[in-house]
């Protein structure tokens, strides 16, 4: 029977497959395809693990005293039937096989399927099994753990796979953490969809960095929805359709096909210059995460990288952070694919959303925080960690010598911690020039997205070289909304007149006191805003490179000097974003006709 699901539309387009579930565990489960001579060695995986949970369970039931309960018993009997059941690691072997799942994978994909089974039982007793095959899953997962080892942390190099021929799929979850996005960024699926999330969680950005379709904080989703379900993606309106009937699948494969036509045909601005139609050049910079997406940026046609979220390098590494050389050589890729064109290198910004792996010991103190948004996190994490932070420094002004690089420090708040940055700076220099590393002169940039930075910012533009305002912060902490919370994601606006307050007073003060200034967050990407951002003064946007033509599109139509002078009724109106709509809309239309 078909029905819909409703969520928040992230990322734009229509996405049509089946359903790929990543159900949720009390124990860790790694996800990650295998490749074809892998999938031998991953089912004597699995049956190894549950060999040795049955002679576990075997020898739990031969040492049970004389006078244990009878029932005890009979449990780890229960216990012993569903393990060796067919219908639970013989049906896994389905997971493995066909789709190439990964062992741990395989086995929850299967307890997803034999839950809902349970669930549906009319026998009480019967349903109460449930959480029998829960705890022997688990004590399988287990299994697979301990045996482990090294094979996790190859799987980001196995987490692609040629889906030729066979049916698209679509991701569904309570929510994706960001390391399991990094692995899935570069995997077969054509959408996503989760249960929790804002317009700016770290799920949406990534959707919207690899350009396709996402609904997030549909609550229940990864409950109706069932492994292998036909599902369609509205990443429009915000719809999940599941199991479409034949008209309504048509007119989304209709959809699909003009969207198609309308990326082919946004692509062939890639090589013009992006100049408004008054003679502006504006800059179009890229985001990027991982050193080969510089690639990307080029193809994409962007004239620099103003955002390379660094962090990424720490991610999916099992508690090893990466050693400077490690970090020299992907920031040095990046500096030399980019041919010359500037790269601003953003310090590691973990916490918050985006743990490590390991924590250190400073970590494990603030691990029950109430509020990691607002704790050690950013560059308060690199000053409590000032020899890993020497290091970053060290790989990056190394990674100088190749090309224009810059510096951005994020989540700075007080003018003691940029104090402690310069002199950072200057104790690493002096360290290469010991060691005999060259190196090239490293602009000093902060990111403006917390209120105070703002508000402060004459004070830090007498010690930076550049600004960068990173608007999914900035939004979060002026208006006190957790982006990556559905219950109140309603009340995250960009549009807030407090939001653009800031946003036009930073871009003013920066370029009055001759510094360059730049948006790196998602309004820079949405061309909803390019015009509003071209009005405050702003020439330096920075986005994913997916986000590029569009933007570009929209810059070519815009008259910056007739949208400054209708920025001031804008930011006076009550309500900003209708007042923009119908000043800018006009503006639009008649530079078109002129």
């Amino acid at each position: 029977m078909s029905f819909q699901v409703f969520g928040i539309p992230v990322s734009r387009g229509v996405a049509i497959g089946r359903a790929v579930l990543v159900a949720s565990s009390r124990v860790d489960v790694a996800h990650y395809f295998i490749g074809e001579d892998q999938v031998s060695a991953e089912l004597a995986r699995a049956l190894r693990a549950r060999d040795v949970v049955a002679l576990e369970l075997e020898t739990l039931k031969n040492e049970l005293p004389d006078d244990a309960p009878h029932e005890l018993a009979a449990l780890l009997d229960v216990h012993l039937m569903l393990l060796h059941d067919d219908a639970l690691i013989g049906a896994t072997k389905h997971w493995i096989v066909e789709r190439r799942y990964n062992a741990e994978w395989a086995l929850s994909a299967q307890l997803e399927v034999l839950a809902r089974q349970f669930d549906e039982m009319e026998d009480e007793y019967l349903r109460e099994r449930k959480a029998d095959l829960e705890q022997v899953v688990e004590r399988v997962l287990g299994a697979l753990a301990r045996e482990q080892g090294q094979a996790t942390s190859d799987a980001a190099s196995v987490a692609q796979r040629d889906f030729a021929g066979e049916d698209p799929l679509l991701l569904v979850a309570a929510d994706i953490a960001p390391a399991d996005m990094m692995q899935f960024k570069r995997s077969i699926f054509h959408g996503f969809i989760t249960d929790i999330g804002g317009k700016t969680s770290h799920t949406a950005i990534v959707a919207r960095s690899m350009d396709i379709p996402a609904v997030v904080g549909t609550r229940e989703a990864s409950r109706l929805i069932r492994q292998d379900d036909w599902v369609i993606i509205d990443g429009d309106a915000g719809a999940v359709i599941v199991d479409p009937s034949p008209i309504v699948l048509e007119e989304y494969r209709f959809r699909q096909r003009q969207s198609e036509l309308e990326r082919a045909r946004l692509a062939r601005l890639r090589h013009t210059p992006a100049v408004t139609l008054d003679g502006q050049a504006i800059e179009l910079h890229a985001n990027i995460e991982l050193p080969a997406d510089a690639v990307a940026a080029v193809e994409a046609g962007a004239t620099g990288v103003g955002l390379f979220r660094s962090e990424f390098l720490f991610m999916n590494r099992e508690g090893e952070l990466p050693s400077e050389e490690e970090q020299f050589v992907a920031y040095r890729a990046a500096v030399e694919a980019m041919k010359g064109m500037p790269v601003t290198i953003r310090t590691v910004d973990v916490g918050a959303d985006k743990p490590l792996d390991r924590m250190s010991a400073t970590e494990l103190r603030h691990e029950h925080v109430l509020n990691p948004a607002m704790g050690l996190r950013a560059i308060r994490w690199s000053l409590a960690e000032p020899s890993m932070f020497r290091q970053q420094l060290r790989a990056i002004y190394r990674a100088s010598a190749f090309g224009k690089v810059r510096l951005l420090i994020p989540m700075v708040a007080h003018l003691s911690e940029v104090r402690q940055i310069i002199e950072a700076q200057k104790r690493v220099q002096q360290q290469l020039s010991e060691a005999g590393h060259a190196f090239g002169r490293v602009e000093l940039g902060v990111m403006i997205e917390i209120p105070a930075a703002a508000v402060m910012l004459p004070l830090l533009l007498r010690h930076v070289d550049f600004v960068s305002i990173g608007t999914n912060d900035l939004i979060q902490y002026t208006l006190a909304i957790d982006r990556a919370d559905e219950a109140v994601a309603h009340l995250y606006d960009p549009w807030h007149p407090a939001v653009l307050q800031l946003l036009a007073s930073s871009i003013a003060q920066a370029r009055a006191a001759g510094k360059s200034v730049s948006v790196c967050g998602e309004m820079a990407g949405d061309p909803a805003f390019t015009d509003l951002l071209l009005a405050m003064g702003l020439r330096s946007f920075s986005m994913h490179p997916s986000q590029i033509p569009s933007v570009k599109q929209r810059v070519l139509r815009a008259d910056a000097a007739r949208l400054g002078g209708l920025i001031d009724s804008v930011l006076a109106s009550d309500d900003p974003q209708r007042s923009a709509e119908l000043a800018f809309g006009s503006q639009r239309t008649a530079g078109l006709v002129q």
